[in-house]
Formats: C-alpha cells, structure tokens, sequence
C-alpha cells in the first residue's frame, strides 16, 4: 500500500539515497499540461496529459465524497486555544470533501495529477526532476511529509489557490518536485472579460524562476546537451508556443494535448540524435517508436515503454458536476496505436492490459 502511494517521492529518494540503479531516465518528464482561455473568453479549459511508463496503463477514474467536517486548528501535542469558530463553522463540511480525479489501482490519490475539487479548484502539476546532487543532502526524514500525502490534505482543506500553496509547501519533504497549477473556477464567469487575480495560481517549485532553474542543476544540463533542457526552447515548449493559438474548442484542446507528429514536424527533431525525428519531442510522447539502435545524447530520447498515457480536460460547464473528458493509453492520432504483443516491450509484465490501446474520448460522468 505505501509504495503505491510514494511512487513519485520514490524516485527522488533513490536518487537522494544514491541508489546504484535508478529507475530515472536522465530528462525524463512526466506530464503535459494546459490552461487555455478561449476566445472571447468563452470558456475556460484545464487539460493534462500524464506521462509515465506503459506498464502503468492500468488506470482507474475515481471520485470521493467525504463527510469529513472542519474543527478548530491546534499546534501538535498543544492544548487547544479558545474557539474562534461558531459551532457552525466548526461543523461545516471541508472545502474539498469531494473529488474526482484519474488514478491507479490501490492509490489513493492521482499520482498523475489531475483533481476536480468541491471547493471550486482543479488542480493538476507537471513534475521536472531535481539535476543537482547538492541538492539531495536537504532530504531529511526529520520534520517532514512525504509529497503524496501534502498533496492529499491541500487538495481536502484549501479554499483558495494561495491557501492550497500554503498548505502544501509545509514540511517539504524536497521530494517529487513539481510544478502545480491552481485553477480557481470561482472567480471565472464565461463571456466576461474582467478576469480575476485569484483565477490561476503557480506553485512553482521548478524550473521557471531563474534561482531556482540554476538551484536544481539546469545550467549545466544546457551547456551539456543544449536547449532541450531550457525552459523555453524545449521541443515541447515551442509546440505548445505555436500551436495554442489552434485551441479555439473543447476538440481543438484535444487535437492539441493527443499531438505528436514527430515523423514531419521539424521541432521534433533532435540535435545530436541518429535518426533525428524523435517520438520523445512531442506533447504527448511515444517514445517506443524510437529505433532501438539508434543514436541518443541521453536516456529519456532513447526507446523505452514511456509515454502519454492518457489525456484529461474539463471545463467550466462539466466541473460542476466534477465532469470530464478523457482517454486512455498513448495517443495514436498521427502514429499508430500502441499495440502490446507487436512492441518491443511484449514480455514486460502488463497484466489485465489490453493487447491494442486505440480507445476514443469519453466523457467521464457519476451517478
């Protein structure tokens, strides 16, 4: 049970425990994500596609509803102060009593991540891994909480974008680092024009702001191997600066978050890579369709299992009945379905998988 709910802090901990082999590609991402505001301000869509090794495929839409109620705060091992709360507002049920979000069997959280909150929050995060081994001697088991379980009280408590940065970032463990997006659809109203400050909040934990970029180890991967390490000239950032303009509907953010067209688009290629087309250098990665001899700077371009997996997005009209659509497995839109039993991976464990993943979009709703 604890090692299906510390996958993604588990990672981190081998390479802060200096693990000889580590389960990390070197570059490897994990998840593609965007918040799109239509024209006209029509609508507001919140997409994320996760990215994760096939053998994870086996994958389960859930949805909590806790009757859980807020009480007064304490400090641990501390007499309570006074009340300041009615007994009302004691008793009132937590701001994020129910969820809906894509998940794995025996999880109990996303993992990916991607929720839809009572409180009016959906939040999702695309994870960067830390590049400075400096960093990892911070990585103490004293005063600190595991990423996951952060996640998990953030998500049930915060009320508001910045409460939900307020309360994760308590007891960081410096595991699984992330970076979290925070969709506020309360302060949204389609068609009108006066957006709100409080509408979108960024967690950044890496790799925008420049101390932190240079912190986490990634001047020197750029001067190692290039601007697929840079915030912005990431083959995956330049697709995403030039075609969001294509977004205008809910079937455009699809196209957009399925895409990967690596045999004919040029911001596919790969500088140093023989063949330079690479299934990597996409939105939504195929990285089984690179040539196992051929020629990488480094792992997460070489062929491996690895790969979107699935692609969320809801919206403003479908989070209120904490609605969205998705589909599952690696995108198959410009290349062709991934297909177990014909892949270089047909002996990996993948039981309860199907042999061919060429499933459509669903519209996920609760009765």
């Amino acid at each position: 049970y604890r090692l299906f709910n510390l996958g993604g802090d588990l990672e981190d901990l081998e390479s802060a425990l200096n693990k000889t082999d580590q389960s990390r590609a070197l570059g490897s991402g994990s998840c593609s994500a965007l918040i799109k505001l239509l024209p006209g301000n029509k609508d507001l869509l919140v997409s994320h596609d996760t990215w994760n090794n096939y053998q994870s495929m086996l994958r389960i839409m859930k949805k909590y509803s806790f009757a859980f109620q807020a009480s007064p705060q304490g400090t641990c091992g501390t007499p309570l102060p006074p009340p300041t709360l009615s007994v009302e507002a004691a008793d009132s049920p937590i701001p994020g009593g129910v969820q809906a979000f894509s998940s794995y069997p025996g999880s109990i959280f996303s993992g990916d991540d991607f929720y839809i909150l009572s409180s009016g929050l959906v939040t999702l995060e695309t994870t960067i891994g830390n590049s400075n081994p400096a960093l990892w001697k911070f990585v103490t088991p004293e005063g600190t909480v595991m990423e996951w379980l952060r996640n998990v009280i953030a998500n049930r408590l915060a009320k508001t974008g910045k409460e939900w940065a307020g309360l994760f970032s308590k007891f960081n463990s410096g595991t699984y680092n992330n970076q979290w997006m925070i969709v506020d659809y309360n302060y949204f109203t389609p068609g009108k024009t006066d957006t709100k400050e409080n509408l979108f909040t960024v967690l950044e934990q890496i790799p925008y702001f420049e101390p932190i970029f240079n912190a986490s180890g990634g001047p020197q991967l750029v001067q190692q191997y290039g601007d697929w390490f840079s915030f912005d000239l990431n083959p995956r950032a330049q697709i995403f600066h030039r075609n969001h303009s294509q977004v205008i509907d809910m079937e455009s953010m699809i196209r957009l978050m399925r895409y990967n067209n690596f045999m004919e688009d040029p911001l596919s290629v790969c500088q140093g890579c023989d063949p330079p087309h690479n299934g990597e250098n996409a939105i939504s990665a195929r990285s089984d369709l690179n040539p196992a001899n051929g020629t990488y700077p480094f792992g997460a371009l070489k062929q491996r299992p690895h790969g979107g997996t699935d692609m969320k997005v809801t919206s403003f009209s479908l989070y209120r009945d904490y609605q969205l659509l998705a589909v599952s497995g690696p995108t198959w839109d410009q290349v062709p379905p991934f297909q177990w039993s014909r892949s270089p991976y047909s002996r990996l464990l993948h039981m309860g998988h199907p042999d061919t993943w060429a499933f459509p979009v669903v519209r996920v709703c609760w009765g």
